[in-house]
């Protein structure tokens, strides 16, 4: 008997969905807060058509899924992000691009990769971006979640954009980076407060390397020159074109945040992985990063298996760049996998209390089955646990705004909110989690129409827009 395996990535939940719909009424369970008000939504991949070759998770073009929250009741709606790529596909009526894990196309006539706009969203500026690492944003027109167009600052962007641009709450700013195969291997650019592309510096690297996230602090930037590399001598020989070179040191480069190549201060450390930080902040004459780190990663499947069998496996971890001395200090804060942290960011680049994270679960695939909240004074940590067969995403923390009389102050006075998909009923809800209450059962699950497929990143866009 033959039987054809089925790509995990496109079986079950991960599997995507083709209807676009809205629904204006949502049944809800428990109680939506009367001052939760606006809209969260979350990006991730879903192939529009079936995929050629073999089939990454990354490669997905990129769908959004919104529930709006007003006065107790919620709406839903999913839209594809319509890229450039998106529309040529649409036409052809079938998919014209390989992804990661198939040789480069040099050959197509629409260019050797697809922006497909998959991975994070930000909200900046009177402007909602969807994100994708190795192309330019989108903007997006909320609440209606239509694509407007790649948004350049004015023709100003000169290139790639990260995933996780980082907003300093309080100057307003916006910092990202690029990053490429060919040099400059990384590029730095901070936007104004009102959006004003202000200036892209080079950043001199040895050789280019996957960089998806980074980190700021009130006065720094902090780069991570890991060892996840890019080679196309290596790929000539046969080999891939990316690996986790395990030989080579972690760097991580700390930057005056209006500075360039000139200012910036490379500090080393054991090779690791990073792919998402919590935060960053300053404390005496130090520089402290908070981040999920791996041992190595086989996240593209490029290496070979003689590494690390708990090289992918992600723990909380914190270092110490001390300026005056120079030494690194590294230190795990819990020995229970997280992934997809989040923070306040109210507080992003400053000390916070309280950090949340997916829990892994034990699993081969990339499964949250609750939410982790540190507290990083205290060294503790509390779950709130999806319960049996349901798993979650990135929880995304909404700050409360009101002041009604005898409210509860603090950092992590607000919401965890993310989507949850029962394996048992086939079905997806959004739930609302008291954060200062985590192990409690949510305060609402907001039952979702249809299916809403595992994926990357959210964000929560207040009702002002």
């Amino acid at each position: 008997m033959v039987t054809t395996a089925v790509n995990p990535y496109l079986d079950g939940n991960f599997a995507p969905v083709h209807k676009e719909i809205i629904t204006d009424t949502l049944k809800v369970i428990g109680e939506l807060p009367p001052d939760l008000s606006g809209m969260f939504v979350r990006n991730g991949p879903n192939p529009q058509w079936t995929p050629i070759g073999q089939y990454h998770w990354f490669d997905g073009d990129g769908m959004l899924h919104g529930v709006r929250i007003s006065n107790g009741k919620a709406t839903y709606r999913n839209r594809y992000v319509r890229t450039r790529g998106w529309k040529i596909e649409h036409e052809a009526g079938k998919a014209i691009w390989t992804g990661l894990l198939e040789p480069p196309q040099r050959d197509n006539p629409y260019g050797s990769y697809k922006n497909t706009a998959n991975t994070a969203l930000v909200w900046h500026a009177g402007q909602f971006l969807a994100l994708w690492e190795g192309g330019a944003p989108h903007a997006i027109k909320l609440p209606e979640l239509e694509t407007i167009g790649e948004y350049t600052y004015n023709g100003k962007l000169i290139s790639p954009f990260t995933a996780h641009p980082k907003v300093d709450p309080v100057t307003g700013e916006m910092m990202f980076f690029g990053y490429s195969f060919s040099p400059p291997y990384l590029q730095y650019g901070v936007v104004s407060a009102s959006g004003e592309l202000l200036h892209t510096v080079p950043i001199d690297l040895p050789i280019p390397v996957m960089m998806h996230d980074f980190a700021i602090t009130e006065n720094y930037t902090i780069f991570m020159d890991l060892p996840l590399t890019f080679s196309t001598e290596r790929m000539q020989r046969g080999e891939p074109l990316m690996m986790f070179e395990r030989d080579r040191p972690s760097r991580f480069g700390i930057l005056p945040r209006h500075g360039d190549n000139s200012n910036i201060r490379w500090f080393e450390s054991p090779a690791c992985y990073i792919f998402h930080t919590l935060n960053a902040y300053e404390e005496k004459d130090e520089v402290v990063l908070i981040a999920c780190r791996m041992n190595s990663t086989t996240v593209l499947a490029s290496e070979d298996s003689q590494g690390d069998p708990q090289g992918n496996i992600p723990h909380l971890h914190r270092w110490h760049f001390n300026l005056s001395s120079g030494t690194v200090r590294e230190e795990m804060l819990d020995d229970i996998p997280s992934e997809f942290p989040r923070v306040n960011e109210n507080l992003l680049g400053r000390k916070t209390q309280y950090g949340y994270a997916g829990r892994v679960a034990k699993s081969s695939m990339p499964l949250f089955d609750g939410i982790a909240k540190y507290d990083l004074h205290n060294g503790t940590s509390q779950t709130h646990e999806f319960g049996q067969g349901r798993y979650g995403g990135e929880a995304v923390f909404v700050p409360r705004v009101s002041s009604s009389q005898g409210e509860t102050k603090g950092e992590d006075n607000g919401w965890l909110i993310t989507f949850v998909y029962d394996h048992a009923s086939e079905s997806s809800e959004l739930v609302v989690v008291d954060a200062q209450d985590v192990t409690s059962q949510p305060v609402a699950r907001v039952l979702i129409p249809q299916r809403v497929p595992y994926g990357f990143h959210g964000a929560w866009v207040f009702e002002e827009y």
